[in-house]
């Protein structure tokens, strides 16, 4: 039964597609490529694709690339708005056919006599230069090779083998035979096919299958499925502003189970690799192609996303440390220690390594990120490798098994401002201050070098705790550190240096204490730039009041000594931070 007529136009339609969300149909119109919406009254999408009638058109559903062949002898792929990203030479023959593998990593193109495929994957030992082959029962659907193991799916079966051992791999039975993803983290693998996702570690034993609503396993990709050893990160296609965080062992939803929510749709996402659980981070890349980092552990109050590039095309974390790099613009840009933006992000720009790339040419992809080698794939298919400096992984490791003199020593043979910048980021965020008095001297810091030093001489390791996080900019978290502590005054002092008159005020009358030290330093504020009192709230307290400095000096000297003796254990701590 006809249901509709989609279009009448002169030219015959050779060929046809649908989009992936099967809502708009591709079709071609002699040189003319043209997408219809299937909404009443949208916009038509028409272009001029070939110099030639064309033939032959194939939309994925995975990577959203169009497919054209034509009569001028070429093959041509297209982004879902009409933008050329590759064409081919000229071949001898029209191409007659051309078709995506389901997953978008590969297409066939066909012609007179002749069948295209544009990649191809062998396995080869480099270290010895011996070569294995490897044979399977059935056709061999899908095949990924990181951390140590080769994981290969044929269309009955999983093999899973140790490069230290080729001939006797784990294998085990498969549900469906319809494998369009593997990947890879160090203690275990993922396999997503028509049914679902499923998690099982390198002995073949099944650990998990996260799930949520509206989940569409046929249309995920490497850059919208993330594993790493305890955290599995998937976006949402029904609305791609989100992204599941799921438990890796369990396949639940991690921490209180709220979804990661972003402004923008986001396109691609990749999880760190290294480091606690607690510590894991997501960057992620949204359709602005601005570069977001954020963690994975969200427990009620709304987590950071902080920005860390624009025009940022692709990315890959480092499978050795969470080290970052991704292609920005015409620049190859290496993150050494992405969380830096948490620490100090002042310092960020010294922490980056950076250079040309445009001999990529256009709409270059980064395959892999292996050690201090980064892979990248051209337009045209040809990898080109780049070798990144090995020093800030080894600082990494020095820092992770708390080497701090052996990271000191590092940075003092490299000679290089990114070491000393990360090593400086590195040691306020394990709270190393000697290290990052050190590390900030080094990069001329000197501002930071006296508030350090400053720190480093407060009576309690609670005050010293709460200047860490307001050097880091979290006053938030510092004032509770002290309130917990019972260190009222100390929480309220630090909303006065700041400035922050409104918050120092409340606390001094939550707590019935200090008033008037607050409305003296208030009072000494407005006088140096000879301004009057307008704030009703101040203006209230204020009312009948006379400062006495001397007898507010004392009790500033009294809340001090008090802390002294507190930390250094003279008198039995009261548990009044268990009340506040």
């Amino acid at each position: 039964m006809l249901r509709s007529t989609l279009a009448h136009q002169g030219t015959p339609v050779y060929s046809v597609a649908w989009g992936p969300d099967s809502e708009k149909v591709l079709y071609t119109a002699g040189k003319q490529l043209i997408i219809k919406p299937l909404q009443p009254n949208a916009k038509i999408l028409q272009w001029k694709a070939h110099d030639g009638i064309i033939l032959k058109v194939d939309w994925n559903s995975v990577n959203d690339l169009i497919l054209s062949a034509g009569e001028d002898c070429k093959y041509k792929v297209w982004d879902s708005y009409g933008r050329p990203l590759y064409s081919s030479q000229p071949h001898e023959h029209p191409i007659t056919s051309v078709a995506w593998a389901p997953d978008g990593e590969l297409f066939a193109v066909g012609s007179f006599h002749s069948l295209c495929l544009c990649d191809k994957t062998g396995v080869r030992n480099v270290l010895n230069d011996a070569v294995d082959l490897l044979e399977f029962r059935d056709r061999v659907i899908k095949a990924s090779l990181n951390y140590a193991h080769l994981v290969v799916s044929t269309s009955l079966q999983c093999y899973v083998f140790s490069t230290k051992n080729w001939n006797t791999p784990l294998i085990f039975d498969l549900k469906e035979g319809t494998v369009s993803l593997i990947l890879q983290a160090e203690r275990h693998f993922l396999l997503v096919d028509g049914g679902g996702i499923y998690l099982y570690s390198y002995e073949g034993r099944f650990l998990s299958s996260p799930k949520f609503p509206g989940m569409r396993t046929d249309i995920l990709n490497a850059q919208t499925v993330s594993l790493s050893n305890d955290t599995i990160a998937i976006k949402d296609k029904a609305d791609e502003k989100i992204i599941f965080l799921f438990e890796a062992s369990t396949g639940k939803p991690m921490g209180d189970g709220k979804f990661l929510s972003h402004k923008n749709e986001v396109l691609e996402i990749a999880l760190d690799q290294k480091g606690l659980t607690n510590d894991r981070k997501i960057a992620f890349i949204d359709k602005n192609r601005d570069l977001y980092i954020t963690s994975v552990k969200r427990f009620g109050k709304e987590e950071q996303i902080i920005k860390l590039g624009t025009m940022v095309h692709t990315l890959a974390w480092s499978d050795t440390c969470n080290i970052l790099c991704g292609l920005q613009d015409t620049r190859f840009t290496v993150w050494y220690y992405p969380n830096t933006v948490y620490v100090d992000r002042d310092i960020l720009p010294k922490t980056l390594y950076e250079r040309d790339a445009s001999e990529f040419s256009k709409n270059p992809h980064i395959v892999s990120f292996v050690g201090n080698q980064v892979t990248i794939r051209r337009a045209d298919g040809s990898l080109v490798h780049i070798s990144i400096s090995p020093y800030p992984a080894i600082l990494h490791e020095y820092v992770s098994s708390s080497k701090w003199e052996d990271a000191v020593r590092l940075c003092r043979f490299v000679k290089e401002q990114t070491m000393w910048a990360c090593l400086a980021a590195m040691a306020v965020a394990n709270q190393d201050m000697t290290t990052a008095e050190i590390a900030y001297a080094a990069i001329g810091e000197i501002d930071k070098v006296q508030y350090i030093n400053s720190i480093k001489n407060l009576p309690s390791k609670e005050s010293k705790m709460a200047h860490i996080l307001m050097f880091s900019g979290n006053i938030q978290e510092a004032e509770i550190v002290l309130l917990q502590a019972g260190l009222v005054y100390q929480a309220i002092q630090i909303n006065i240096n700041l400035y922050n008159w409104e918050r120092a005020l409340e606390l001094a009358v939550k707590y019935k204490t200090h008033v008037d030290t607050v409305l003296a330093y208030r009072q000494k504020f407005l006088e140096t730039f000879g301004k009057q009192e307008t704030n009703k709230r101040y203006l209230q307290y204020a009312e009948g009041l006379q400062i006495d400095w001397e007898k507010i000096k004392a009790k500033i000297e009294m809340e001090i000594t008090k802390e002294r003796e507190r930390s250094s254990g003279s008198q039995p701590t009261k548990s009044t931070g268990l009340k506040h």
